[in-house]
């Protein structure tokens, strides 16, 4: 799963644990989530945080297990922008530099390296698109239900009184 979030500096309490129990659920697997998170106040060297919203956060990364990938400041000389991946093995060759139009922050480039094994599958479906439904309708009217059926019939409803 890739996913791209971003938060604003303002946004609410409520929303915010919202998007931290959806953040636990996303990485059930292997997964990466990518945006701008605005925690100016985080330390990612040393993992510790100033604020009770970037606490929080990190909390939440350390108790999923996840990476966080980014490592040069992204927005001036802060990390707001992360990378955040529990298989550290998705994510080569990560850049961080230059920009996109007019923003003040870095354009960040990295490669999801996924191994993808394709798997025949050994069901056999049938392709009733060309069938003539109208001619099997027709067949199956022509059997004698009632003989066919009777002694199978009389057979269940005999089990049945036991």
């Amino acid at each position: 799963m890739v996913g791209v979030y971003c938060m604003s500096p303002d946004q609410g309490e409520p929303v915010y644990e919202t998007f931290l129990l959806q953040l636990q659920e996303a990485f059930c697997s292997q997964a990466i989530l990518m945006g701008d998170f605005n925690h100016l106040d985080v330390c990612w060297e040393s993992n510790t945080a100033g604020c009770k919203k970037s606490r929080k956060l990190l909390e939440c990364i350390n108790d999923n297990f996840l990476v966080q990938v980014l490592e040069k400041p992204n927005r001036g000389e802060a990390l707001l922008n992360l990378v955040l991946t529990n298989a550290d093995e998705l994510t080569k060759g990560v850049k961080v530099g230059g920009s996109l139009g007019c923003s003040d922050h870095a354009l960040v480039e990295f490669v999801i390296s996924r191994s993808v094994n394709l798997v025949r599958s050994k069901v056999k479906t049938l392709n009733f698109t060309r069938t003539n439904f109208q001619l099997f309708k027709e067949l199956v009217n022509e059997i004698p239900w009632a003989e066919a059926c009777s002694d199978r019939w009389s057979a269940m409803r005999d089990f049945g009184e036991c």
